[in-house]
């Protein structure tokens, strides 16, 4: 426990460097300047990320990058030490120390649900927790089930629910592991089991309120990723190449053929049934939908299953050829520390001269790395809101001007939460800056000077970082809106 306990706390230190050293990506500013109160559910995601970064800025009275991201740095200890306690409880100490490890070098899990404002932070310590609540209830691995631990298994599996959707697939794989054990199936005889698929059920119920208050918005949208009628048949290579990116080659590999292997042993060896069917749902579905969807497949979607085979992963890399393994963690480690610092170091000193100037205009990546905080000052006397055409500029935008009270919304046909939070029809009667990217500025003007009673150039913003212009943004000035674009 000892060594594991050093392993976290390294982890846990870069990760503090990181979010602190670093602005808010796209979607960590997406969420922060489009959530402007607690509410039931949100358009994107269930409540839980959203209300964590606004009871930190509520807690702090800031919305600096760190404070915001200081909670998803806190679960992710609390992940950690979740996948030491399952790994440990099914195979030994020893195991659980290399799940730790392998956890703590996946780039996806320890440096991106560690540190950025995303649903998928609370979500995986929600569903380690239920994972252990589970194997407790059923008394894996000695035999002797805990009833008690069906209560905690459907409160933990609730609040994975209102973290986000996807918690609902291991959930669902879970369930196809008791049903499919003939020793586990015995526990249903119980009250415990039912009584946890209530409890979680009604923990979901603030969702399902704001969903049938909001005409199912959020259900459509997340439903509609799966539509479309566009066959590609080499997409799940694809998604399964990504997929292994994120969580390192190295460990993709074994993960998926301790899956595959947990699954062919069958029930009789019960702890890798159990972790298999809790994984294999969300990492097949994605990339069999990738087949047909006519909407791209994010890599990460698939990390709920994969998190799930972390212990499989520490109980097979503990009898590993220790030369080959230790060195593997060990580059694997020093790599991901080095990329982080050198991002958290880049962004905040800009040690490489005119690195801006490799790319071209507006694509350099530290728009995204970087906050436009340099907006804040630019707003011309007299306007009551911002509306840009995309919801991520509306997001980068917004987080810039967090603490001014002008409001910023979306004039287009996907705003997200900007939609429900400052919908354009509020803005009848008021002045409105018009965000004329992406796309001409004629372009912006032919659509929209018709909702206004004059539609006139207004001033170039000027994204600046460290002296340097990175985006330069044309916008107009609208005056009294006369109707909803």
């Amino acid at each position: 426990m000892n060594a594991a306990f050093w392993v976290v706390v390294i982890a846990l230190g870069f990760r503090l460097v990181f979010a602190g050293l670093t602005g808010l990506g796209i979607d960590e500013s997406y969420m922060v300047a489009a959530s402007r109160s607690f509410d039931a559910s949100y358009f994107d995601h269930p409540l839980a990320s959203w209300w964590l970064e606004l009871g930190a800025r509520a807690l702090s009275g800031s919305a600096a990058p760190i404070v915001v991201r200081l909670p998803f740095v806190a679960l992710s200890a609390v992940s950690s030490w979740l996948i030491y306690a399952i790994t440990a409880r099914l195979y030994g100490a020893r195991a659980a120390f290399w799940a730790v490890v392998a956890y703590s070098i996946s780039p996806v899990f320890s440096l991106a649900f560690g540190c950025w404002v995303l649903p998928d932070g609370p979500l995986d310590a929600a569903l380690l927790a239920f994972l252990y609540a589970v194997i407790r209830a059923l008394g894996l691995p000695d035999g002797r089930p805990s009833p008690r631990w069906w209560l905690l298994a459907g409160a933990f599996g609730g609040l994975a629910l209102l973290s986000k959707y996807s918690a609902a697939l291991v959930l669902a794989g879970t369930a196809l592991a008791v049903l499919s054990d003939k020793t586990s199936r015995r526990e249903l005889r119980r009250f415990g089991p039912w009584l946890s698929v209530l409890i979680a059920v009604l923990l979901f119920t603030p969702v399902l309120y704001w969903n049938a208050t909001h005409g199912w918005a959020s259900f459509h949208y997340q439903g509609g990723r799966a539509t479309g009628l566009r066959l590609r048949p080499g997409m799940p290579l694809t998604i399964w190449g990504g997929e292994a990116l994120f969580l390192l080659p190295w460990l993709w590999l074994p993960m998926v053929w301790l899956m595959l292997r947990g699954l062919a042993q069958g029930p009789a060896e019960r702890r890798s049934w159990l972790l298999a069917w809790a994984a294999v749902i969300p990492v097949v579905l994605f990339s069999v939908v990738g087949l047909w969807s006519s909407t791209r497949i994010l890599y990460h979607w698939a990390t709920p299953g994969y998190l799930m085979l972390f212990p499989l992963l520490g109980n097979w890399a503990q009898d590993f050829r220790s030369r080959l393994r230790d060195s593997v963690a060990a580059v694997s480690a020093g790599l991901l520390g080095m990329a982080a610092l050198f991002i958290a170091a880049e962004i905040s000193l800009g040690f490489i001269p005119a690195l801006d100037r490799v790319f071209a205009p507006g694509k350099s990546p530290l728009l995204q790395a970087v906050d436009w905080d340099s907006l804040a000052t630019q707003i011309p006397p007299g306007v009551d809101a911002i509306a840009a055409q995309k919801w991520f500029d509306a997001g980068k935008i917004g987080y810039a001007l967090r603490n001014s009270l002008v409001t910023v919304t979306v004039f287009g046909v996907e705003p997200h939460q900007f939609a429900f939070s400052a919908p354009p029809s509020s803005l009848l009667g008021k002045n409105v800056l018009v965000i004329a990217m992406p796309g001409s500025t004629s372009a912006t003007a032919a659509k929209f000077a018709g909702d206004f009673q004059s539609f006139e150039p207004g001033p170039a913003l000027t994204v600046m970082h460290r002296g340097t212009v990175l985006l330069v943004i044309p916008t107009f000035i609208g005056t009294d809106m006369l109707k909803t674009p």
